[in-house]
């Protein structure tokens, strides 16, 4: 038979785009179903972690990156691929997480968590941010450090002391917002829900409202900053202003 005319550009014709998870994470694959506009290939891999969101294990859990992303579509036709980890990235540090993405991904476009997250908060226009995180202060200290080395004040900066990801994942959303609403401050441009374990885009553009000020949250400037990236300016409604609007 003729195979001249059998293929066309396949279900995913826009942009395919790779995610490396945590091996504990329960949330962010949901998230990006979710969200993200049709003809958009979604791919998931996920790297060696333990249920602990420490410092130690991060550092650990670097060398596991190159190989989980060599795992997505080795045929090469990954446009973007992210490590979909806020805490991990900023740990780790963007330039290591890229160059690990690249060894594994070499035709991919590499970013982070944390590069979407810092993107998105340009491209809004906030300075002053207030940050809510279910994390540990010695990861709250390292990311108040890294936002503030990336030119923005932070206002405040709370954690719920969780260690383990599987109970990031159970956080109800109601208090996720709560808790946002008690780390808001008023000298803050815009507030950050940290952490793409949270189910924090069930909440986030009633909380915008609310607040009256732009809400930032990882899994939404996650997959604002991947989808720009590959191309795809869609107007996505219904998750706050940045993916509504820029």
């Amino acid at each position: 038979m003729d195979l001249t005319h059998a293929f066309d550009d396949g279900r995913h014709a826009r942009a395919k785009i790779g995610f490396v998870l945590l091996a504990t994470e329960q949330t962010i694959e949901d998230d990006m179903y979710t969200m993200c506009p049709p003809g958009i290939g979604l791919h998931f891999t996920r790297a060696d972690m333990p249920d602990s969101i420490t410092i130690s294990t991060f550092m650990q859990h670097a060398a596991e990156l190159a190989p989980a992303a060599k795992r997505i579509l080795p045929d090469g036709s990954l446009d973007v691929i992210c490590y979909a980890c806020t805490s991990g990235s900023l740990v780790i540090g963007e330039e290591r997480v890229m160059a690990e993405l690249s060894k594994g991904a070499p035709n991919a476009l590499p970013t982070t968590l944390i590069t979407g997250v810092l993107a998105a908060l340009n491209a809004i226009g906030a300075k002053r941010v207030a940050v809510a995180t279910p994390y540990l202060d010695e990861i709250n200290a390292r990311e108040a450090d890294y936002m503030e080395a990336a030119g923005f004040e932070i206002t405040n900066i709370q954690g719920l002391q969780l260690e383990k990801d599987s109970d990031m994942i159970r956080v109800r959303p109601e208090f996720i917002a709560d808790f946002a609403r008690s780390v808001d401050s008023e000298d803050a441009d815009a507030v950050f829900i940290s952490c793409g374990a949270l189910r924090t885009i069930d909440i986030l553009d009633d909380l915008e409202q609310s607040l009256g000020k732009p809400v930032i949250c990882s899994n939404q400037a996650m997959l604002w900053d991947v989808l720009r990236k590959a191309g795809v300016t869609n107007a996505i409604g219904g998750y706050g202003r940045l993916l509504r609007d820029y």
